[in-house]
């Protein structure tokens, strides 16, 4: 679900920024490979919109000059063979196709050869999240899960009219600066997914069990959506986040600032543990509000519940269980679900899994 790119999202919907006043526009075009696919994209439009009209206007002309005359069928010349009429109409189509062959396929080359100095990203992909890592700045880790508002702060910011500014502390899924190239390496930890950033042009699958790899340089500064473009299950349409681009001058400050998961003056422990839930993107595949179970079970009481588990024994939830079900999630299997939570181990630390067992205790 893309929802916003032509127009505003309904009033009962999750969607994202609208991108375009005009639904007949181009979207902004915010990499140099976007302008780069967009001159190509005109160039065959246009040539499409000539060969039309070419091709058109010879049938209606063809139609005009051999109709049925008022006195009945007349008589034709016998059809001659004219070996220059058909060399012109097969030569400049054929040289045609071997423009736009050489022109996307030098433009396909350049955007799976990245610079050697280009920023290196990693994005996996997960039932429904997206995790971005920044090998060359450790401990620097970003989530889509962030950029979604809970169904709360929708109501909010549908009542505002905005999206997001000054309502929710909702956190960019993937910051880049201008100037400088981006390698993005993607995999998928379960289904394949499709990383899809609209004003870069730029979609590329993220597969289970390798690698792919893309790269851009980023034009223009500002907040941009991001899809996942490939369906994936029940949640696919809130796999979405969004894209910052700043200066290469405060990248690495927007950079420290956005991955910082840290317990604020004057907050209480379960209050950071709240954050480091959202963070995490816990909410995508755990209830909060009921019992009714999504990808895993409701969280509401699970402080203190007596869980059985797929192996037939029972244990009951507290600080050692919730920590070991954040560290190595496949270790105990509540029963009726699948082995499908990600790891966190080295996303959150001590401090983060203590708070977000404080905040468990609270969702009564």
């Amino acid at each position: 679900m893309i929802l916003g790119l032509f127009g505003a999202p309904k009033a009962d919907m999750v969607g994202t920024e609208q991108m375009s006043a005009d639904p007949w526009a181009l979207l902004p075009a915010a990499s140099t490979n976007a302008q780069a696919i967009d001159t190509l994209y005109v160039f065959i439009t246009a040539l499409c919109g000539i060969s039309m009209l070419g091709v058109v206007g010879a049938q209606v002309y063809f139609m005009w000059k051999y109709k049925k005359p008022a006195n009945g069928h007349r008589k034709t010349s016998p059809i001659t063979h004219n070996g220059r009429l058909e060399f012109i109409w097969s030569a400049i189509p054929a040289l045609f196709m071997i423009v736009l062959f050489a022109w996307g396929e030098i433009g396909f080359v350049e955007q799976f050869s990245p610079p050697p100095d280009a920023i290196n990203v990693r994005v996996t992909g997960q039932k429904w999240d997206w995790t971005v890592e920044y090998p060359d700045y450790p401990g620097a880790v970003l989530s889509s899960s962030s950029a979604v508002p809970t169904e709360e702060q929708q109501k909010q910011l549908q009542a505002a009219g905005e999206w997001g500014e000054d309502i929710i502390d909702r956190k960019p899924t993937l910051i880049v600066p201008t100037g400088v190239p981006v390698r993005l390496t993607l995999t998928s930890k379960d289904v394949i997914h499709s990383f899809y950033i609209p004003v870069f042009r730029l979609k590329r699958d993220a597969v289970p069990g390798r690698y792919t790899t893309y790269w851009f340089e980023a034009t223009q500064e500002g907040e941009f959506p991001l899809f996942c473009a490939e369906y994936c299950g029940d949640e696919h349409s809130s796999m979405i986040g969004y894209v910052k681009v700043v200066s290469a001058e405060q990248f690495e400050v927007e950079l420290k600032e956005a991955t910082k998961l840290e317990q604020k003056d004057a907050e209480s422990l379960a209050d950071f543990g709240k954050r480091v839930f959202d963070r995490g993107g816990c909410k995508t595949c755990h209830n909060i509000d009921n019992d009714e179970a999504k990808t895993g079970p409701s969280l509401k009481g699970i402080w203190g519940r007596s869980e059985q588990l797929t192996d037939g024994s029972t244990i009951t939830a507290d600080d050692n269980y919730i920590r070991e079900s954040v560290l190595d999630p496949n270790a105990k299997i509540v029963s009726g679900f699948s082995p499908q939570m990600p790891s966190f181990a080295g996303r959150f630390n001590d401090e983060h899994i203590t708070a977000l067992i404080e905040y468990l205790k609270t969702l009564k």
